[in-house]
């Protein structure tokens, strides 16, 4: 079992950081943004969008094309919801073994969904996996958007509540984005999830943002 005890498993290096500075990796307010990638889920994203109402809380939905060409009444409700969606490849592929011509038909499709569709043009960017090279960012640049990380992910994928109360006890900070999941695999814990972040900036005087403050 891989060892979670290194901060840079939550938190990417500075190094990276620096090599990669024209990310997006934290809010750049001193409030925290929730983010949600895979969806949606027919088994997952109502329980968020029903929890995020219960706080009061605006995120940003890293949304697969394929998932959204499926639920589209989802995606009504996400964003009749007020929150944000960001594209997060047309079909989940890792972008690094893709060519430009295919990167970037991954990134316009998506985003043709969504302005065909609900009239949406898409601001922000994430790639699957987390997975990016240098070429990223030129594709990024010429598509007009931001390509937003993390500096907190979770770990809720793997279904285990204890992983997400370590990483959030130990590394959230006041403009930490932090990663959660809208799939399958994170369903049993999601809700947890949620309530856990929600207690622990409570409990150390934090705040919440919404997208376009945290990501301006």
């Amino acid at each position: 079992m891989k060892n979670y005890s290194f901060k840079y498993f939550y938190d990417p290096p500075l190094a990276i950081k620096f090599l990669f500075k024209d990310f997006v990796w934290n809010s750049s307010v001193r409030k925290i943004l929730l983010t949600f990638d895979d969806g949606p889920m027919p088994e997952t994203t109502n329980l968020i969008l029903k929890t995020l109402e219960e706080f009061k809380v605006k995120s940003l939905f890293f949304c697969v094309g394929e998932n959204v060409k499926s639920n589209p009444g989802l995606i009504s409700e996400i964003l009749s919801k007020g929150h944000e969606i960001g594209n997060h490849t047309y079909s989940h592929e890792i972008i690094t073994r893709l060519s430009n011509i295919e990167l970037k038909s991954q990134i316009d499709l998506f985003n043709r969904i969504l302005e065909d569709n609900h009239n949406y043009r898409v601001k922000y960017f994430r790639p699957p996996h987390g997975r990016f090279n240098f070429r990223t960012q030129k594709v990024m640049t010429e598509k007009k958007i931001k390509n937003v990380m993390w500096s907190l992910l979770t770990y809720d994928y793997r279904n285990d509540i204890n992983l997400v109360n370590f990483a959030v006890n130990k590394y959230i900070k006041n403009n930490s984005i932090i990663v959660l999941h809208d799939s399958r695999r994170s369903k049993r814990i999601i809700v947890d999830s949620i309530k856990l972040i929600m207690e622990e900036v409570n409990k150390k005087g934090f705040e919440i943002g919404n997208p376009a403050e945290c990501l301006k």
